[in-house]
């Protein structure tokens, strides 16, 4: 589990295939601020850009650390196939104050940025997600983009997807990877957790009503038969 504040801007140095048929994943060589790894051993979670890896192999004398992600996962995210800087997190232990909100490093979908703009002393990030994740968005609501926990100040539903507005204060830009953002750039996102455990229990809730009112009606008719 993760909190979606951000514990260090990383780098990926280098994308290896494991493989030589699209069912191959990749192997990510990637480089973090100093120190980073003193608390950190093989087999660790490490969130990058919002996905949850396992770190295979590290130095951390030279600060770089190895996951494995699998074709699957690079599929399902943005931001992961290729050199560039993302948002590291460690998992979050026991002890440890919760800064965001829950986080599990599981992308739900990845969202399209259509405006990023400063706007005062702060800056507007615009984005559109999928359709499917829609009903997810709220306002005031949490949302977790590429890492990190942030809020939602306006949801605007659209025929083929949602545009979710918010608001990115300077601290966040300089110690995130969201300030190398622009129009167009692909980003992690992933929905917050109760609301995933709020759609569950409301879809539950409709189909034994359904299958309640089935039942009622199937009696009803049957009695009708027999009368």
């Amino acid at each position: 589990m993760f909190t979606g504040i951000i514990s260090g801007i990383g780098h990926i140095t280098a994308v290896d295939a494991l493989g030589d048929s699209p069912g191959h994943g990749k192997r990510l060589h990637i480089t973090c601020p100093p120190g980073y790894l003193d608390d950190v051993g093989s087999g660790d979670s490490i969130a990058l850009n919002g996905a949850c890896m396992t770190v295979t192999q590290f130095d951390p004398q030279a600060s770089t650390f190895h996951v494995d992600i699998s074709a699957e996962s690079l599929d399902k995210t943005a931001g992961l196939d290729a050199p560039g800087q993302i948002n590291l997190e460690k998992a979050l232990r026991a002890h440890d104050r919760l800064g965001g909100h829950i986080v599990s490093g599981h992308v739900d979908g990845v969202g399209t940025v259509t405006r990023f703009a400063q706007v005062g002393e702060s800056w507007e990030l615009r984005i559109t997600g999928p359709q499917a994740l829609a009903r997810f968005f709220a306002v005031k609501g949490s949302v977790t983009i590429n890492g990190v926990s942030l809020t939602v100040n306006q949801v605007v539903d659209l025929p083929s997807g949602c545009d979710i507005s918010i608001n990115l204060i300077p601290h966040t830009l300089h110690n995130t990877a969201l300030g190398s953002l622009k129009s167009g750039s692909r980003v992690n996102l992933e929905i917050d957790l109760i609301a995933r455990y709020v759609e569950r229990m409301l879809a539950s809730t409709t189909t034994a009503a359904n299958g309640a009112a089935q039942r009622v009606a199937s009696t009803a008719a049957s009695d009708g038969v027999q009368a």
